[in-house]
C-alpha cells in the first residue's frame, strides 16, 4: 500500500530531534516517544505518546555574532541527529529506510520569539534578530522545522512528561538571568496572537511597597518590572543596594547569597525573604488571572530549595479569596528535567508539528 505523501511514517512519529539554541552553547537530543499504547498511562500528556527516552545527545559551542555560522552549526547538528536516527533504525527495524529516518521531526528552542512575518526578535544572540531562521533552516533541511521561545519549550516538556504531566494548565516559569514563562493547556503551548503569552516578567510587581520594593528600569523600557527584582541579577542587586543604603550585605551573586544564608548569614537570609515575598506576589497575580493547576520553576534560581516551601506560604495573602479564605490549590514545584527540559520541549514541539490538531 502506497503511503500518502503528507502522512508521517510511524518511525518519524516515534523519533524526534530537539535543539536548544543558547547564547554560548547549543544542545541537541534525539528522543524516542513511548509506544502509543502507553499514552493512557498515569502522567502521560494528551497526544504525547508517553515519556521520551534519550537516544542521542550532543553539545556544541554557539558561534558568537555570526548568523551564517550559527545556521551551519544547526544544520550540522540535524545531520548528525539524522545519522543517529538511522543507526537506531538499523538496530530496531531493518525495514526502516534512511529516507524515513531523515524525516524525523525537528524542533528548535531559541532565546527569542518569531514575529508574524517569520523574523526573529528579542534574541540575546543579536545576530539572530531580524533573520528568518525558520525559513532558512527549512530551506537547508528540506522539511518543516518548528521554532519557539525557550520558555514555551520548558512548558511543553514539563507538561508532556515532566513535573506538570497530567495537569490541565501548566505555567512554567524561568527564573534566571531573566524572568519569563511558557503556558501549556492540555499538553499544547499557548502563544497568543502577539506571541507574548507568559511574559509575566514584564508586568509591574503587584502590590509593590514604596520604599521597600525598588523601581528599577528594565531593559524593555518600563520601570518596576517583575524581572528587575525576581531574576538572579535582580536578587544580587537588591542585596548590594540594601547594604549601600545602610543595611548589611555585599556584592555577591545569587548562588553566593543562598549559600551564605544557609550558613546562617542574617543579611543574606533577609535578602532571600524579600525575594520570596516579591515572587509570591508576582505568582499570586498569575494565579488570579490564569489559575493554573501547577506552576513549575526552571532556571538557575529554581534550585534554591526554600522557594517551593516559602512562596506558597506567602502567596495565600494575595490570591483573591472573594470573602471566603481557603487554601490555594495551585501547586508549586521545580522542573523534573532540570537544564534538559528546554531541549526536550523543543523535541516535543517538532513532533507536534507533524500531528493533526485534535478534533
Amino acid at each position: 500500500m502506497k503511503r500518502d505523501a503528507e502522512e508521517p511514517d510511524a518511525f518519524a512519529m516515534n523519533l524526534m530531534l530537539g535543539i536548544d539554541l543558547g547564547g554560548t552553547k547549543a544542545e541537541a537530543v534525539l528522543l524516542a516517544a513511548a509506544a502509543a499504547a502507553d499514552e493512557g498511562r498515569p502522567g502521560a500528556a494528551p497526544g504525547s505518546g508517553g515519556a521520551g527516552e534519550v537516544r542521542w545527545r550532543e553539545r556544541v559551542p554557539t558561534p558568537a555574532g555570526d548568523y551564517a555560522a550559527t545556521l551551519a552549526m544547526l544544520v550540522g547538528l540535524v545531520q548528525r541527529g539524522r545519522a543517529a536516527a538511522s543507526a537506531a533504525a538499523a538496530s530496531a527495524d531493518a525495514a526502516t529506510t534512511a529516507e524515513q529516518a531523515a524525516r524525523i521531526s525537528i524542533g528548535i528552542g531559541t532565546p527569542g520569539t518569531v514575529t508574524a512575518d517569520g523574523r526573529m526578535k528579542n534574541c540575546n544572540s543579536q545576530c539572530l534578530n531580524g533573520r528568518f531562521l525558520q525559513r532558512d533552516l527549512e530551506a537547508a533541511l528540506g522539511q518543516p522545522v518548528a521554532v519557539a521561545n525557550d520558555a514555551n519549550c520548558l512548558a511543553l516538556s514539563e507538561a508532556t512528561d515532566g513535573a506538570g504531566a497530567g495537569h490541565g494548565v501548566v505555567f512554567a516559569a524561568i527564573l534566571g538571568t531573566g524572568v519569563g514563562a511558557g503556558i501549556a493547556v492540555h499538553g499544547r503551548v499557548l502563544t497568543g496572537p502577539n506571541g507574548v503569552a507568559g511574559e509575566w516578567g514584564h508586568n509591574p510587581l503587584p502590590w509593590a511597597e514604596p520604599g521597600h520594593d525598588p523601581q528599577w528600569r528594565c531593559y524593555c523600557g518600563q520601570v518596576g518590572c517583575v524581572e528587575t527584582l525576581a531574576s538572579g541579577p535582580g536578587l544580587a542587586r537588591d542585596h548590594r543596594e540594601f547594604a549601600r543604603n545602610g543595611g548589611s550585605g555585599a556584592a555577591l551573586g545569587a548562588e553566593e547569597i543562598a549559600a551564605a544564608a544557609a550558613r546562617g548569614d542574617a543579611a543574606s537570609a533577609a535578602t532571600l525573604e524579600r525575594h520570596a515575598s516579591r515572587l509570591a506576589r508576582a505568582l499570586a497575580g498569575v494565579i488570579n488571572v490564569l489559575d493554573p493547576d501547577i506552576i513549575v520553576l526552571g532556571g538557575g534560581l529554581s534550585r534554591m530549595p526554600h522557594l517551593v516551601e516559602r512562596v506558597p506560604q506567602l502567596w495565600q495573602r494575595w490570591v483573591v479569596s472573594g470573602g471566603v479564605r481557603e487554601p490555594v490549590r495551585t501547586r508549586l514545584t521545580t522542573s523534573l528535567h532540570g537544564d534538559a527540559s528546554g531541549v526536550r520541549g523543543a523535541a516535543w514541539l517538532g513532533r507536534a508539528l507533524l500531528q493533526p490538531p485534535p478534533g
